[in-house]
């Protein structure tokens, strides 16, 4: 399942992140990568421990907490912090697929990657190339944002960003680890809700039809928890 979810920043926090990023000194992204995605892997990436980077990361995940439709489509139970990037002269993120595991910063604890998001922070017209390619069932599908808007994607799917020949691509990027770890499960859970949250603007939350259809959803996530 992908999923767009627009303006999670509205454009002058955009301004904001943009701001404040200009300011700080870019580290090779691949010293970060795993073994084989370290030679297709050509960008630059803050440092995670950067004060920046945690005052904006922290930003980004108040405000997936107050997302309905965030919550809805990746059931989250734990987020990575998120991180950021850039591409420029040629930056490029060749076909790789995201680790299943990934040690959380400064700790021994592990989550697994089942949905992966790309936060844009520069708007399409400002660079050439860096879309984000995301293999799937109905084949490959091109993703390149507003700035503000975001991207969820399972973390299973093979994906690539294409070689940025101008201007500069700056993103954040991070994992989820879903209740729901089965990505077909968690559409159909999304697929329901939505149907349910429409059909509530209808009718009403004591609606028969309502509350049976809610009855389904949280016994199917009881399930597939």
């Amino acid at each position: 399942m992908l999923i767009t979810i627009d303006q999670l920043l509205d454009k002058s926090e955009v301004q904001t992140f943009r701001d404040q990023l200009a300011q700080c000194e870019w580290e090779g992204g691949a010293r970060s990568a795993g073994t084989l995605a370290q030679t297709v892997k050509r960008n630059q990436q803050l440092n995670d421990a950067h004060p920046t980077a945690q005052a904006l990361g922290n930003i980004i995940l108040r405000k997936l907490a107050q997302h309905p439709l965030f919550v809805s489509a990746a059931l989250p139970r734990r987020i990575y912090p998120p991180k950021f990037n850039r591409y420029s002269d040629g930056g490029t993120y060749g076909a790789h697929v995201d680790s299943a595991l990934m040690f959380l910063p400064h700790s021994n604890e592990q989550i697994r990657t089942d949905v992966s998001a790309t936060l844009f922070l520069c708007e399409p017209e400002e660079y050439t190339g860096g879309e984000l390619e995301i293999e799937g069932h109905f084949g490959v599908q091109t993703v390149k944002l507003a700035a503000g808007d975001m991207v969820l994607y399972p973390s299973s799917s093979l994906h690539r960003v294409t070689p940025v020949t101008t201007g500069a691509r700056v993103a954040s990027f991070f994992w989820i680890e879903s209740h729901v770890s089965d990505d077909s499960e968690r559409t159909l859970l999304f697929d329901l809700d939505q149907s349910i949250q429409n059909i509530t603007a209808e009718l009403g939350h004591q609606n028969a039809s309502v509350l049976s259809l809610t009855s389904v959803y949280h016994n199917l996530l009881r399930r597939w928890i």
